[in-house]
């Protein structure tokens, strides 16, 4: 027997405390210091009384929110205050608590909710799974004999929802073994959404995940439809009721996605949009194009031909749904149809409807690019997720490769052990302080050359894993394994933070230093001969793993100045790779053997203090070429001995000089001391004639004659910007040597 379940109509006030995510009570005032000292905290003063509140206890909160998700769906009966109880013997012995059971009539669910503290895995999780399975039987008659149904039997769903449980291979099997549903805090939140948008219709989205194919109770029907063939591939044509559709479509949104799933590519739908279609049904509008739709498997659907029906490139007939949840992928047109739900018109109306057969996942996302982009342009970023759907099963490796990457990056955001979880910026996500890593930055750190494919068919990176799937599985062991190792040595305080003040580190370009660190290291290994990808995952994870665990304490050990200008000098390529370098080094004072080719010739180069001999041959150009030209343009316009700064330096020069000096009060000098290395270049191209042959190079034109200036000011922004940590290379100090000796031949021939 079931006990304490209700109809849902006389639980609104429960629904009202459990949809909060605090408790509340009114004491008397003597009585605040005992509950303060259990955690409440006082949130308004009465005469007598005093009005407290705290935070849910995290178990609590998973039940609630499961609780308060089923009640929105508009199940029509639901357990009350404290869950509802199974009696396990006829005559009403020993009795298991359920968290949740919720009743309508298609389907009876019994719903378990586990929680831990932080991210963990639960040694009698499948303990959990054996207890509820045995439930079954029991639960079913219950829901039978007291909440009965007419015409059709009703399905019973088994379910476990989880928080901060990390689920093994063996725990999941074991669900499938016992068929009960295993469902985590981001399918909660996504169904949060959904429910949001959609009503009591996201409960037909949510019976297509945990009961996909299994036929809807007393919905079996009949519509005349043509069929026809779009290149190779079967189509009807056909309309419909929306309160049909309703039920067996399913939108297959990316945010649902697992990272196993490959056919992951709708939208969220928009709840502004959805209201806006809404008035337009409300003021009956129509909808002349077609909800476009996919019919899964060769069972969905049956085509009896009409005798007599013509053939004119179509067939005339009556075709025979075979309602089952998740039968029918809507490719376009979700908002239209959802738009129904709630309405009376769904009963009424009448959809078009084009639904292919059996369409694979990739063709359905390429079809949904193509539709959509006539209409509005499909966002880059939405395509980066969407490669793959796209080129899941490409003839050429490298597409592969880049489909894995971006199904990997799916299962890093949902992983529950994962330093990204919850961290991955999608294109129809709001940015956070914490879900601030975009995918298509984590797409570029990790497609980087020679990761997974060196030489296509003869050479291979590390995270190569052979195929698809095993190339997937390795990348998220190695690349999770290696941001796990940063964070539990030291900077998991950093890399919590993320956007936030004080972050810096789980961001675009902190994640992006950290990837091109990873690459060195396999660098390292490569150039001692070892063969990476002929290691297993946990090999190259147990390899990789003190070299995390340093660059973990370098990053955690970083003062609150030095995070700082971490965040503020890691942007843009040249910022990630002076932010590499600086991680390089400090693995390399942890670990003195690492030197890969890039650092070695960094150390190199310090060695030789290039920098330093830079400084020098660039103070000794800056010095001839302000004599040089200061003196041509008073001997051009002598007479006057302002006629030099009017007639010979352009306006926009002498204005920003004057700013200059003003500022400083005149503590820099004069004019002539407060030129910029490219100011000389502007008064050069401004007097050119007088210039040409002293100072032009390598070419007659000015613009060309004077870019030597040009690259010579690169060359000095990085010798006068230490805190950028860039060094300068030997074909560098070589060119500036020679700028050097050309400039001082071009002055002697012309004094």
């Amino acid at each position: 027997m079931l006990h304490n379940v209700y109809p849902t109509e006389s639980l609104r006030g429960l629904a009202r405390r459990r949809s909060r995510n605090v408790d509340h009570q009114t004491v008397r005032t003597a009585l605040v210091p005992d509950l303060e000292a259990e955690g409440w905290l006082p949130v308004r003063h009465n005469k007598a009384t005093v009005r407290m509140e705290r935070t849910k206890p995290k178990a609590a909160l998973l039940e609630d929110r499961v609780w308060s998700l089923l009640f929105k769906m508009g199940f029509s009966d639901m357990s009350g205050e404290g869950g509802a109880s199974l009696a396990l013997e006829p005559e009403g012995g020993t009795a298991n608590q359920l968290d949740v059971v919720a009743l309508d009539s298609e389907v009876a669910l019994a719903i378990e909710c586990k929680t831990a503290a932080r991210p963990r895995k639960r040694s009698n999780f499948q303990d959990d799974i054996a207890k509820l399975a045995l439930m079954r039987e029991r639960f079913m008659q219950g829901a039978r004999s007291q909440f009965p149904v007419e015409g059709h039997k009703r399905l019973s769903v088994l379910s476990i929802w989880t928080w901060d449980i990390i689920l093994s291979e063996n725990d999941r099997e074991r669900a499938r073994h016992q068929n009960v549903v295993l469902l985590d805090e981001l399918d909660l939140e996504y169904y949060e959404h959904l429910v949001a948008h959609l009503g009591a219709a996201a409960k037909y989205q949510f019976f297509a995940d945990v009961m996909p194919n299994k036929t809807v109770p007393g919905l079996e029907t009949s519509v005349p439809a043509l069929q026809a063939k779009m290149g190779e591939h079967t189509c009807y044509t056909f309309s419909i009721r929306p309160e049909y559709l309703l039920k067996i479509a399913y939108v297959s949104h990316r945010a649902k996605g697992k990272a196993t799933d490959v056919d992951t590519y709708q939208r969220m739908m928009r709840k502004s949009r959805l209201k806006k279609i809404r008035r337009y049904i409300d003021e009956n509008g129509l909808f002349p194009t077609n909800i476009v739709i996919n019919l899964e498997g060769d069972k969905t659907a049956r085509f009896d031909r009409r005798e007599g029906g013509g053939d004119h490139g179509a067939k005339y007939g009556t075709l025979h749904l075979r309602p089952t949840y998740r039968s029918a992928w809507i490719i376009d047109g979700q908002h239209r149809l959802f738009a129904y739900s709630g309405s009376p018109r769904a009963a009424t109306s009448y959809l078009n409807v084009l639904a292919f057969q059996g369409l694979p996942p990739d063709r359905q996302a390429q079809l949904f690019i193509d539709i959509n982009h006539e209409q509005k342009s499909v966002k880059r970023s939405l395509l980066q997720e969407l490669y793959a759907e796209l080129h899941w099963d490409a003839p050429d490796e490298a597409s592969r490769v880049q489909a894995v990457i971006s199904k990997a990056i799916h299962a890093l955001d949902q992983q529950a052990d994962s330093p990204f979880r919850g961290r991955v910026l999608l294109s129809d996500d709001t940015r956070t302080a914490l879900r601030c890593i975009s995918l298509t930055a984590l797409f570029r750190a990790l497609n980087q050359s020679g990761m997974f494919i060196v030489k296509p068919g003869i050479a291979y990176g590390p995270l190569w894993g052979g195929d698809n799937k095993g190339t997937l599985e390795r990348l998220l062991a190695v690349v999770g394994s290696w941001f796990r190792g940063i964070c539990d040595a030291g900077a998991d305080d950093w890399w919590d933070v993320g956007a936030g003040d004080g972050g810096g580190l789980a961001m675009n370009d902190g994640v992006t230093v950290c990837m091109g660190v990873l690459r060195s290291v396999f660098q390292h290994f490569e150039g001692k001969g070892m063969r990476l990808v002929t290691l297993s995952a946990e090999e190259l994870v147990a390899e990789i793993r003190p070299f995390a665990e340093a660059l973990g304490n370098y990053l955690g050990g970083l003062s609150s100045e030095e995070r700082l200008r971490f965040r503020n000098g890691s942007r843009g390529v040249q910022g990630q790779t002076n932010g590499r370098r600086r991680c390089e080094r400090a693995l390399h004072d942890a670990i003195p053997a690492f030197e890969p080719t890039e650092l070695k010739k960094d150390l190199e180069l310090e060695g030789a203090r290039t920098n330093e001999q830079a400084y020098a041959i660039i103070q000794a150009i800056e010095r001839n070429l302000k004599k040089a030209v200061l003196d041509v343009l008073r001997e051009e316009f002598r007479g006057d001995e302002n006629l030099w700064w009017y007639e010979g330096v352009p306006e926009r020069v002498r204005l920003k000089v004057t700013q200059r000096i003003e500022a400083d009060k005149g503590a820099l000098g004069d004019r002539e001391d407060n030129f910029d290395l490219l100011d000389y270049r502007a008064i050069v191209m401004a007097n050119w004639p007088l210039f040409k042959g002293m100072l032009g190079r390598d070419a007659q034109g000015k613009d060309r004659g004077t870019n030597w200036l040009v690259r010579l000011n690169d060359t000095r922004r990085i010798v006068m910007h230490p805190s950028r940590e860039a060094l300068i290379d030997w074909d560098s100090l070589a060119l500036l040597e020679e700028y050097r000796d050309w400039l001082a031949a071009q002055l002697e021939v012309t004094s």
